[in-house]
């Protein structure tokens, strides 16, 4: 088994250092919907840990979540909210969504705003070696203090000045340097420390959870392509800084990018579709078969042209898994092992998943053929389930939604200056038919009650109170009524 190091920048022999396999995957940073730029990473990282199992490694797996950054801060400034709040309405939101792309749950979550003592004592013991200084409250990571920075872009020094992000501050001894503990500033959140009062800094939280979780050396670290430099770069500076042990990770494996486009997606730059939308359009399998269908490292475009070929390959997978053979006297069954084989040596070479799945599919068209033979299928059936299993797909047919989801997601696209009466009328539409096909029961129509709920208090903030009334006119026509409290909007069924 080969595995592609990007430390090395060549394919390596898989040689773990101990029995169980140690995996940090880097998390979100929960301040938005996580998005099918996400999906991508986090479905390439389940494949490789589920696939790990097969061979028949332990896995222990990490998988951090990034809950206080300045991008968490400054969206709940704006909306008046707790950080912490925010980030915990987002990390369940993902949850969801991975649990919705059957992605199997890490064996640790860390967040960072819990592990404060042990980035703390990283930091400390980075300041005892001569690796890091305080200054004005903060600490920085002193980079000329590691001869080895930049193995890991393969990049110098001077190099990557001249493409990094670098905050201003006299306070530094080179603009290179990054900060470990950022000084408080007010309305941020804050923690007691040796430097005063302060939160960590990015690079610092993945090396404190990752040594605490899963000690000084761990054999893979995953993340996307864009996390090289300068995160996993400085990562491995402070951790090999702290500990002395080298090398901190042994394999590096990075995907490649999700694509909109020209661009990568990106909460920052806004092009993005949510993983939710996605699933309004397309079942799991189908994102899956899209994300597994190019090799992890090489980036990928999104279209809709694609996800409607996906989704029709895991049709074709579904229905091998459906159709009826007979036991049949003479040749004719189907010989799985070269299969298995084919599909066992794509993985063992890197994660190939590409032919893996050519592999499924040449086996589903055997399955059609021997059924249409009359031939017994079901242990190809079986071969073909257990293999699909390994990339996480179900085969399941996709459940329909219980209603049409393309109003609600032009709804949650548009700014609030953009709604219009039409476009609130056909959600409207959509939730009247819910509950009319519900009676009493308005389970299945909550989610939408509420999205109406917070456009209208988005609208009232907004001055267009016109169209706030419209919706709280029509939800009563329809027996919902909301009332509004000293903790905010809230709605119960009339009776």
């Amino acid at each position: 088994m080969k595995v592609y190091n990007t430390l090395s920048g060549q394919k390596e022999e898989f040689l773990p250092y101990g029995d169980e396999v140690k995996v940090y995957v880097c998390g979100v940073t929960p301040y938005d919907e996580s998005h099918i730029g996400h999906a991508m990473s986090y479905i390439v990282f389940d494949v490789i840990k589920r696939y790990l199992q097969v061979r028949g490694y332990k896995v222990k797996y990490v998988q951090n979540i990034t809950d206080i950054d300045d991008k968490i801060i400054d969206r709940a400034n704006k909306l008046g909210i707790p950080a912490s709040e925010l980030a915990g309405k987002f990390a369940d939101s993902h949850f969801e969504d991975m649990d919705a792309l059957n992605i199997a749950r890490a064996d640790v979550y860390p967040r960072a705003t819990e592990e404060i003592p042990k980035i703390i004592e990283v930091i400390q013991g980075l300041i005892d070696k001569g690796h890091a200084y305080p200054a004005q409250g903060s600490v920085y990571f002193r980079v000329g203090s590691v001869p080895d920075y930049g193995k890991l872009a393969h990049r110098s020094l001077e190099s990557m000045l001249a493409e990094a992000r670098v905050e201003a501050g006299e306070e530094k001894e080179h603009s290179m340097d990054f900060a470990l503990w950022k000084a408080a500033k007010p309305g941020e959140p804050s923690w007691e420390s040796p430097w005063g009062k302060g939160r960590p800094g990015w690079h610092i939280e993945c090396s404190a959870m990752s040594l605490k979780y899963l000690g000084d050396m761990i054999d893979i670290h995953g993340g996307g392509q864009d996390l090289i430099f300068p995160h996993h770069e400085n990562e491995i500076a402070q951790s090999e800084g702290f500990t002395g042990a080298k090398p901190f990770v042994k394999y590096w494996l990075h995907n490649g990018l999700l694509q909109l486009g020209v661009d990568k997606m990106s909460k920052s730059i806004g092009n993005l579709i949510t993983i939710k939308e996605a699933l309004g359009k397309y079942s799991a399998d189908a994102l899956r078969i899209f994300v597994l269908g190019s090799h992890y490292r090489s980036p990928l475009t999104y279209s809709e042209l694609a996800l409607e070929a996906a989704e029709s390959g895991a049709d074709r997978l579904r229905q091998a898994v459906q159709v009826e053979g007979r036991e049949k006297k003479g040749d004719g069954q189907v010989d799985t092992e070269p299969y298995r084989q084919r599909f066992i040596e794509a993985m063992d070479d890197d994660f190939n998943t590409p032919q893996a799945m050519a592999a499924l599919f040449d086996l589903a068209r055997d399955i059609n053929r021997a059924s249409d033979e009359d031939y017994s299928v079901a242990a190809a059936q079986q071969a073909l389930k257990e293999l699909s299993g390994v990339l996480g797909l179900t085969l399941k047919e996709m459940e329909k939604p219980p209603l049409d989801a393309e109003p609600f997601i032009e709804l949650q696209k548009s700014t609030i200056a953009k709604i219009r009466k039409a476009k609130l009328d056909k959600v409207i539409e959509e939730v009247e038919k819910l509950l009319y096909e519900q009676g009493e029961d308005v389970e299945d129509a909550a989610p939408y009650i509420n999205l109406l709920r917070g456009v209208r208090d988005a609208l009232r903030e907004g001055g267009q109170f016109q169209l706030a009334d419209d919706i709280r006119a029509k939800l009563s026509e329809l027996g919902i009524a909301l009332e509004d409290a000293a903790k905010g909007t809230v709605w119960r069924r009339k009776r």
